[in-house]
Formats: C-alpha cells, structure tokens, sequence
C-alpha cells in the first residue's frame, strides 16, 4: 500500500509526527496493523462478538491492510485517550430496539468516522449551529484565528487524501481538543455538519467569497420532515 498525504494539510499535520514511523515500516514491506507498531493492533480476524465489544473486551483493535484502517490507527496513536472513550461509552449506551444502535452510538459512530473536535468562539459556534454560513466563514472570518480544530474521524481522513468541495466533518464542541470532554447525552442533532474545505486557511480557493455561493454544498437546514441528499445540511 502506498500514500502520500500532504502532511502540511491541515487535517493531515497533527498526524505528521504519529505517521512518520508507520508510513516507513509500510514502505518495508509490513501490513498496517504491525506497522502502527503498538501491541494495541492485531490482524483482522474472526471474531465471537461485534467490533466496539471486542475492543472493549481485549483492548486490542482489529485492523485491515488499507487506508481507512491505516488512519484509524493513527487516530488511536495520535488520541488514545480520546478513542477510548468512544469505544467506553459504546458499551454503556442505553440498549436500543433490535437492529439499531440507538441515537447515542449512532452519534459515537459519526464522530469516530467523520468527527472533528472545534473549541471556538461563541459567534462561530451559533453560526455553525444555525447553518448560517455566511456569517460563519464571511463576515466573523476573523474569529478563526481564535479557533482549535482537530480532525479525528477516520474515514473523513481518508477522504481528504483526494480533497473534493462537498466533504463534511461532524463537529463536537469541546473546550481543549487535546483533552476533550465526550458528552453522556450525545446525539446526531449535537454533531452539525461542518463543510471542512470552507475553514479560513484549510483550501486556497475558499479564499475568495464565491466558494461559498456553492448552494450545494454551503445549503440551509431542512425541514426534519424533508428528505436530504447529499450537501452539507444533512
């Protein structure tokens, strides 16, 4: 397996230092889950129980030779604590009606694959959570100097190795996101999505205030009854 990520990307550069081992252990020849070189990752198996149990039951996670498990890895490695808490509060979520997972592992499940940790100030996060994305990247542009952000779904960091204009973070509001607190109550609705090319200073193009005109990426919320498709207003 070969990647090259721009580790001057922004999503990517908390994970430069992390990934530096791993990508040349992988470029001698070994499978991700010996590369990540921690006793935490073994080889994708047969397994008794689902994936977030097994963890649980044996601190050990299950790991494929591709990408998307590749950056899983470096997620455990770069925030341990962090991961552990989501896989914790998995298996303390109220049980939910067969064949479905409840709205808090639902939201576990958004934030360990598409999550990004914001601290921000008070004017950007109402905006956010108003989809009012002119003020959030025009008019209070100049707050994000003020702002923290950390990307640690895996899935979306696999996405932005092709970087595309519709990819969509779901944003957890923490107040340090080295350490950051996860909520017992969390839902889908406290997760808003976040169109993560449009940060000040992740994505040139977004420099200019017609990247924005995008309705549809940049959409308004839906009603709860309508259907939705694709865009940022999921």
């Amino acid at each position: 397996m070969k990647l090259a990520p721009d580790w001057a990307a922004p999503w990517f550069a908390p994970y430069r230092e992390a990934a530096a081992p791993v990508l040349q252990r992988l470029s001698e020849g070994l499978p991700v889950h010996a590369a990540l070189g921690h006793p935490r990752f073994e080889p994708e198996g047969p397994r008794a129980t689902g994936y977030e149990q097994h963890v649980a039951a044996t601190g050990r996670v299950p790991t494929r030779h591709n990408a998307h498990d590749l950056f899983n890895g470096l997620v455990w490695l770069r925030c341990p604590a962090f991961k552990a808490a989501l896989n914790r509060a998995h298996q303390l979520a109220p049980p939910a009606p067969p064949g479905r997972r409840g709205p808090l592992r639902d939201a576990l499940t958004l934030l360990d694959e598409s999550g990004l940790l914001l601290t921000a100030p008070a004017p950007l996060r109402e905006a956010l959570l108003a989809r009012d994305w002119a003020t959030l990247f025009i008019t209070q542009r100049a707050l994000w100097q003020h702002a923290q952000l950390l990307v640690v779904g895996h899935a979306l960091l696999e996405k932005l190795l092709h970087p595309r204009k519709p990819l969509c973070a779901r944003v957890l509001f923490v107040n340090d996101v080295q350490a950051p607190d996860l909520p017992q109550d969390l839902t889908p609705a406290a997760l808003p999505p976040l169109p993560v090319l449009g940060i000040p200073g992740w994505w040139a193009p977004n420099a200019s205030h017609e990247f924005y005109a995008d309705d549809h990426v940049f959409r308004q919320p839906r009603l709860a009854s309508a259907p939705t498709a694709g865009g940022c207003a999921c």
